[in-house]
C-alpha cells in the first residue's frame, strides 16, 4: 500500500472484499456497476481539473504555509466578532475529539444524551442572560437569528395586523450592518418592507409589526431601551433585541426591559474568530411563541422506566415535517460550537464570566480616558467595551495608515467615528501599544495605563437579578472536573468512533484528522471577518481555491460560499433565481414545482423565498412522473420561476430523463435548482451542470467531509451557471459576490469560513482520480447493502436495471400487523451498537440506508447481519414465540442498569437483550437511558437545567 496516497486512508480498497461486494452485485467490473447506476446520457467526458493529490504530510505542510499568509494583527473591530480565549481544556476534550465531532444530529435520543445535557445547559445559559424562559439550541449566526425574529413576529401578527396588511418592520440604525443585510434578503421574500432609522426620532405607526434595536450599539453605546419598547407594545409591535452575551453578564437583560425576543452569538464565549464562523447564535423568547420558535429545542423528559431524560422537544415544528407550511426552513443548528460555548458557561460560573466582563470594561474605561487626556473628542455614552471617536473621514484615513504601520486593526465603518472594542485577549501591554499609536498620531508623548476596577454603567442599565444559580454552572471549574464531566457526557453518545452512521442522505463519512487538525491553529483561529482582504490572504487564496475547485465538480461557472447550512444554500439559490428574473423583467414568476421526492427543506426554503409551491407526483417506481410535471408547467408555464430536484432523488437512484425534464423547465420560462444533498453518488461522474441545472447547493458536511458535529456546524455553498454569476450574495463590509448580488445571506462575508479547511484539505489530498474513486465506493457499498438485505426485506426503489445510487429504503411496514414499528427495530439496533439510518423518510415505515465510501466491507456486514437478527426476532413475535408486548423490540434499548439489576422481569434473558450477537460483545455500547416518552416530555416541556418537579 502506498502510505503517501489519503484516498488509501479514506476507502478500504481491500481487493478481495472488493471482488466479493462485486460478485455480490451481479457485476463483473466497477465500471460495469457505474455504468448501470448512472444514465449514459449525464455522464462527464473528461476527468475533472482539480491538482493532483497532496500526501496528508504534504497538506499540513501546504496548510501552515497559508496560514503564515494571514497576518497576526492586533485587532479592536468589534461588530459582533471579538477575539476570545478558548480554554485547552474545551479544545482537546471538544473540539479536537472525534466523538464529540463525527456524532449525528440527536434525533436517537437514548444514545445522544450527552450532547443533549450540553445543549441543555446552552438554553440555561442563555434563558439566565436574555431573561427569557425559553430558548433554542443555537441557530446560525446573529443576522440569521435576527432574520428568523423578524419571521416568527410576521406570522404572529394580529388579526387586525393581517387584515391591515401591516407588513412594516422597524430597524434601528445601531443594528450591525451585516444583520440590516440579511434581513433584508429575507424581507425581499417574505413581502416584508424594511424601514431603518433612527430610535430616537423615528415614529411607528399602525404599518409596522415588528422591531429590531441592538444592545449594546453597533458603535458599542449601551442604551436602556424600556421606555422605547414600552411605546412600541402600545402600538401592538413585536420587538427583538439583538445583544452581546458577555455584556448582559452586567447589563439588565433584554427581557426586563420589555422585549418579546432576544437574538444574538455566543462567539465570545470561547469560539476562535475563524474569519466570520463557525459560531452558535442564540435565540430566546416568550413561551408563548413555543409553537413557533425556529431551530431546534432541547427538553426534558423521562424515559419509559421514568428516569429522567433528554430529547428534541415539538419536533412538528421542523420543517421537513411542516414542509411548505413552515415558518422557517432552518433545519440545523450549531451543535459542537453551543457544547463549547455551554462548557465556556461551565468552566467559568458566573464569577469567572463577571471577571472576564469586569476586566473588558475596566480596560475600555483606562483608554477611554488615555485618549480623552490625549485630546481625541470621545464619545461620553454610556458603554461597556467599546471606545467611540468623532473624527472626520479624512483624519480617518491618516490614522488607519498609521494605525496599520503598528499593525493594529480599529473600525473605521461608521461615517463620522472610529471605534475600539476591546476583547478578552486585550492585555493592559496591547492598551498601551494602542495609547502610544494614538499619542504618536497627535505628536504626543504616551503613557502607561493602569486600568481602576470601577464600573462607569449607569446603576439603571445593570442587572440586578441573580443568575447561573444552576449547579452546573457552579461545579466544574478546575480542569479535572470539568475534563471529567466532559468525558462523562461524552461516553454517553454513541459517534463515528463507534460504529458505521448509515444515515440516508446525510452522508456520515470520515472527517480525517489531517483535514481536522488546522482548526486549532491560530492562524486560521485568530482571523476577524472585516479585517482588510491582505491581512487574510491565507484564507483569500484558500477560498479561491475552493469556489473554483467546486464549481468545476459541478459544472458551473462561479460559487457563493456565503450560505451556513445546506437550506441557506436552497434559500440562497432561489433567491439568485428571483433576481435574476427580476432583472430581465420577469419578476412575476412565482411557482416552485418541486417533486414529492424532493428532500424536505425544499419546500419551505421556496415558501421563505416568497415562491408558491406546486408538487410534481411520482410514479410508483420512484421516478418523476414526467406525464404530471408536462401538465403543471403548462398550467404555471407563465409564471413558473424554479424546478427543485433532488438528484439522484430521496428515493434512492438517478432518473434517467433527467435532461429531458431540465430541457422541459428552461423551454418554459423556468430555471432549474437542484439540490446537492445526494452529490456524493455524484463527483468525477455527472454534475448538476451536465444535466442541465442552473444553481445547485452542496452540503460540505456531507459530501466533502466536514463532520457534523452532533447536529452543526455545516456549510451550504451554491454554484451557479454563467448568467446567475452577477446576483451572488453580498456582504456591506467587505467587497464580495455579485456586481447586482442580493443582500447577505450569512453575517460573515463567506460563510463558515474556518471550517473551509477541511472540504479544501479533502478535495486537495484525493485529487480528481480519488474523488471518484470516493463516488465509486458509495455506489459499490449501497449496491452490496441492498443485495445483502433484499433477502430478507423489501426494497422500495431501483432504477430500471435495479441499481441504487448511494443509498436504498429498506421497507419495515409488512410488520405492523405484529404491533411492530420502524421505530421499534431502530431502537433495537442500538442494542447491536448502531445508529439508525434515517427513519420514515422519504417514506414513513421506512429506513433509508447509507452507507459511505469510508466503511469497510466488514463494517457492513456487521450492520446487514444486525438488521437480520432483528428480523428474526421479528419472525419470533409472529411465531408465537415471544410476547406481542413485552419483547426485545418493544423494550428496546436496553440501558447497562436495566440489564444488571435484581429486578429482571423481562420474558427474555439479560444476554439476548445486551448481546444478541457475538461479536457485539466486542463492540458493545449502552444506550444511557431506556426508551424516551417523546409525548410526556411536549406535554410537559422544560427546557432548562431546573429540576422536572419544579414544573409539575
Amino acid at each position: 500500500m502506498n502510505t503517501q496516497q489519503f484516498v488509501n486512508r479514506h476507502i478500504n480498497f481491500n481487493e478481495a472484499d472488493k471482488n466479493a461486494m462485486l460478485q455480490k452485485i451481479g457485476v463483473s467490473s466497477v465500471e460495469e456497476l457505474i455504468s448501470q447506476t448512472i444514465p449514459d446520457a449525464i455522464r462527464l467526458e473528461n476527468e475533472l481539473d482539480i491538482s493532483a493529490p497532496l500526501s496528508e504530510y504534504e497538506m499540513l505542510q501546504h496548510s501552515k504555509e497559508l496560514a503564515a499568509k494571514n497576518l497576526d494583527y492586533d485587532t479592536y473591530i468589534g461588530f459582533g466578532y471579538h477575539n476570545s480565549i478558548l480554554p485547552s481544556v474545551i479544545q482537546r476534550n471538544i473540539l479536537e475529539n472525534p466523538s464529540w465531532y463525527t456524532a449525528y444530529t440527536p434525533y436517537q435520543a437514548e444514545i445522544a444524551q450527552g450532547r443533549l445535557e450540553a445543549l441543555l445547559n446552552y438554553q440555561t445559559l442563555i434563558t439566565n442572560l436574555t431573561g427569557f424562559h425559553l430558548a433554542n439550541a443555537s441557530l446560525l449566526d446573529e443576522g440569521t437569528a435576527a432574520s428568523e425574529a423578524m419571521s416568527m413576529f410576521f406570522s404572529n401578527r394580529t388579526k387586525d395586523q393581517k387584515k391591515a396588511e401591516a407588513n412594516k418592520f422597524f430597524v434601528s440604525d445601531l443594528v450591525l450592518p451585516q444583520t440590516i443585510a440579511v434581513l433584508k434578503t429575507k424581507a425581499d421574500g417574505l413581502g416584508i418592507d424594511i424601514i431603518v432609522g433612527s430610535h430616537e426620532n423615528f415614529e411607528l405607526n399602525a404599518e409596522f409589526f415588528g422591531a429590531i434595536l441592538q444592545y449594546p450599539g453597533k458603535n458599542g453605546v449601551v442604551i436602556d431601551y424600556t421606555g422605547l419598547i414600552s411605546n412600541y407594545k402600545a402600538l401592538n409591535l413585536q420587538v427583538v433585541v439583538a445583544c452581546d452575551p458577555l455584556a448582559l453578564v452586567k447589563l439588565k437583560s433584554p427581557a426586563e426591559m420589555g422585549a418579546d425576543c432576544a437574538v444574538g452569538t455566543t462567539q465570545r464565549f470561547g469560539i476562535p474568530l475563524g474569519y466570520g464562523g463557525p459560531h452558535a447564535a442564540f435565540f430566546a423568547c416568550k413561551e408563548e411563541y413555543k409553537r413557533d420558535i425556529p431551530g431546534r429545542i432541547i427538553g426534558v423528559t423521562q424515559d419509559a422506566y421514568g428516569k429522567r431524560a433528554l430529547r428534541m422537544a415539538l419536533q412538528t415544528r421542523e420543517q421537513h415535517i411542516k414542509r411548505e407550511k413552515a415558518t422557517s426552513n432552518i433545519c440545523t443548528a450549531q451543535v459542537l460550537l453551543a457544547v463549547m460555548a455551554s462548557m465556556y458557561a461551565v468552566y467559568h460560573g458566573k464569577a469567572g464570566l463577571e471577571y472576564i466582563a469586569d476586566q473588558i470594561h475596566f480596560k475600555t474605561n483606562a483608554l477611554r480616558d488615555a485618549l480623552s487626556a490625549l485630546g481625541y473628542d470621545t464619545v461620553k455614552e454610556p458603554v461597556f467595551d467599546t471606545v467611540k471617536i468623532s473624527m472626520s473621514e479624512e483624519e480617518k484615513d491618516k490614522l488607519k495608515r498609521l494605525m496599520l504601520d503598528h499593525k493594529i486593526n480599529l473600525n473605521y465603518f461608521t461615517e463620522g467615528f472610529v471605534s475600539i472594542s476591546i476583547n478578552e485577549t486585550t492585555t493592559t501591554e496591547k492598551i498601551d501599544k494602542v495609547v502610544a499609536a494614538f499619542a504618536q498620531f497627535k505628536q504626543k508623548q504616551g503613557f502607561k495605563l493602569e486600568p481602576k476596577a470601577v464600573s462607569t454603567l449607569p446603576e439603571n442599565l445593570l442587572r440586578k437579578d441573580d443568575i447561573l444559580k444552576e449547579e452546573v454552572f457552579n461545579k466544574y471549574h478546575t480542569e479535572t472536573e470539568l475534563m471529567r464531566y466532559i468525558k462523562r457526557l461524552e461516553r454517553k453518545d454513541l459517534s463515528l468512533t463507534h460504529s458505521m452512521i448509515s444515515l440516508g442522505s446525510c452522508t456520515m463519512k470520515l472527517n480525517a484528522a489531517t483535514e481536522m487538525i488546522p482548526l486549532s491553529w491560530e492562524h486560521w483561529g485568530a482571523i476577524h471577518p472585516f479585517v482588510p482582504i491582505n491581512q487574510a490572504d491565507g484564507y483569500q487564496k484558500l477560498i479561491k481555491t475552493l469556489e473554483k475547485d467546486l464549481a468545476t465538480i459541478t459544472g458551473f461557472a462561479a460559487t457563493s460560499l456565503q450560505p451556513n447550512s445546506g437550506a441557506q444554500g436552497e434559500y440562497a439559490g432561489l433567491m439568485v433565481i428571483r433576481a435574476y428574473q427580476k432583472s430581465i423583467g420577469q419578476g412575476h414568476r412565482n411557482i416552485c414545482l418541486i417533486p414529492q421526492s424532493a428532500h424536505g427543506t425544499n419546500p419551505a426554503s421556496a415558501v421563505i423565498a416568497g415562491l408558491k409551491v406546486v408538487v410534481v407526483k411520482n410514479l410508483e417506481g420512484g421516478q418523476i412522473d414526467f406525464e404530471d410535471l408536462k401538465a403543471k408547467v403548462e398550467e404555471h408555464k407563465d409564471n413558473l420561476s424554479a424546478f427543485m430536484i433532488t438528484y439522484p432523488s430521496t428515493y434512492g437512484f438517478f432518473d434517467d430523463n433527467v435532461k429531458e425534464i431540465t430541457d422541459l423547465i428552461h423551454e418554459n420560462g423556468g430555471q432549474v435548482y437542484m439540490d446537492g444533498a445526494n452529490m456524493n453518488a455524484q463527483v468525477g461522474f455527472t454534475s448538476p451542470g451536465n444535466i442541465g441545472a442552473d444553481v445547485c447547493h452542496l452540503n460540505l458536511h456531507k459530501t466533502f467531509a466536514i463532520p457534523h458535529g452532533g447536529g452543526g456546524p455545516g456549510v451550504g455553498p451554491i454554484c451557479v451557471a454563467k448568467h446567475l454569476v452577477p446576483f451572488l450574495p453580498q456582504n456591506p463590509n467587505i467587497p464580495t459576490g455579485g456586481s447586482q448580488g442580493i443582500d447577505a445571506i450569512s453575517s460573515a462575508p463567506y460563510g463558515s469560513s474556518l471550517v473551509l479547511n477541511i472540504s479544501y484539505a479533502y478535495i486537495k489530498m484525493l485529487g480528481a482520480v480519488g474523488l471518484r474513486n470516493s463516488t465509486e465506493f458509495a455506489i459499490i457499498n449501497a449496491n452490496y447493502l441492498k443485495e445483502v438485505l433484499a433477502e430478507h426485506f423489501p426494497i422500495l426503489y431501483a432504477n430500471k436495471k435495479g441499481r441504487v445510487a448511494h443509498e436504498c429504503i429498506v421497507d419495515f411496514r409488512q410488520f405492523k400487523p405484529l404491533g411492530i414499528e420502524v421505530a421499534d427495530v431502530a431502537k433495537r439496533l442500538m442494542d447491536y451498537g448502531f445508529h439508525a439510518p434515517t427513519v420514515s423518510f422519504p417514506v414513513a415505515g421506512t429506513l433509508m440506508i447509507e452507507p459511505t465510501e469510508s466503511e469497510s466491507k466488514a463494517e457492513l456486514d456487521r450492520f446487514a447481519e444486525a438488521l437480520i437478527a432483528i428480523k428474526a426476532e421479528i419472525e419470533e413475535i409472529a411465531e408465537g414465540k415471544a410476547d406481542a408486548h413485552n419483547n426485545v423490540l418493544k423494550n428496546a434499548p436496553h440501558t447497562e442498569q436495566v440489564v444488571i439489576s435484581d429486578a429482571w422481569d423481562k420474558p427474555y434473558s439479560r444476554e439476548k437483550a445486551a448481546y444478541p450477537l457475538e461479536w457485539v460483545r466486542e463492540h458493545k455500547f449502552f444506550a444511557s437511558v431506556s426508551r424516551v416518552d417523546e409525548a410526556f416530555g411536549d406535554r410537559n416541556l422544560v427546557c432548562t437545567c431546573e429540576p422536572i418537579e419544579s414544573y409539575m
